[in-house]
């Protein structure tokens, strides 16, 4: 593993339960024992994240910078500063990949506009998981991120991309607040056509991991899962007649 300067995009777990050791590939673990910092979207996950590892000073002794949906694009050049100046420093967010429906992004961009190093890890990422695992086609598709919390705005949103999904031939993808879930849910049943497929992930890689995939007419005959708190993705595709 080299120990140039660059900045580190590291994959982190999906949830507290599950193992680093299983889910994490060799070359993260290499990776961990060259670097000098962490960025991470706060104290508490940065601190759980280093304890899965072999560092090379103590990591309680690892400096953690914190970079959040709060943090100005503009402090950009603090984080990348150690790097400047010889460093390497990991970037995680609390879940899955960093800088995918995730902050991070910007801070990449503008390491490439400064000509520093960035190295990317493979490891798990919850959307290409329940895209994987849920039957729907996966040669085209969107993610959405969060919709409006707002019902009829929502129910707007929805009504938009079930016409793109039948159009494009594209799998829509989508998240929300786990203790939200349940709206989104609702909203999808409201929405779409009977005939839609509709897939909804949770607990991805932990040993309650479930995942439910079948048209919106069978899914209004059954009682929801129970997706009270639980992390979720919500897919669903409209095949054409």
């Amino acid at each position: 593993m080299s120990d140039q300067p660059a900045l580190l995009l590291l994959p982190n777990l999906l949830t507290k339960d599950s193992s680093a050791t299983m889910l994490l590939p060799a070359g993260v673990f290499a990776a961990m024992r060259t670097i000098d910092g962490l960025i991470a979207e706060s104290e508490r996950e940065g601190r759980r994240y280093l304890k899965h590892f072999e560092t090379k000073k103590a990591a309680t002794a690892i400096p953690i910078a914190l970079c959040n949906e709060h943090t100005a694009d503009s402090d950009s050049d603090f984080f990348l500063e150690p790097i400047a100046k010889g460093e390497r420093w990991g970037l995680i967010s609390d879940a899955g990949l960093p800088c995918v429906a995730d902050p991070g992004s910007r801070l990449v961009l503008r390491a490439r506009e400064k000509g520093l190093s960035v190295q990317a890890f493979a490891g798990p990422s919850s959307l290409l998981l329940a895209l994987m695992l849920s039957g729907l086609p996966g040669q085209k598709f969107s993610f959405h991120g969060y919709l409006d919390r707002d019902p009829i705005k929502r129910r707007r949103q929805l009504t938009f991309l079930v016409q793109q999904s039948s159009l494009e031939q594209a799998t829509q993808l989508m998240i929300e607040a786990p203790y939200r879930n349940l709206h989104l849910l609702e909203s999808l049943l409201q929405v779409l056509p009977v005939t839609a497929s509709l897939s909804v992930a949770w607990d991805l890689t932990s040993p309650t991991e479930g995942i439910i995939t079948q048209s919106i007419a069978k899914w209004k005959l059954c009682p929801p899962p129970d997706l009270e708190k639980k992390p979720a993705i919500f897919l669903f595709y409209i095949a054409q007649r």
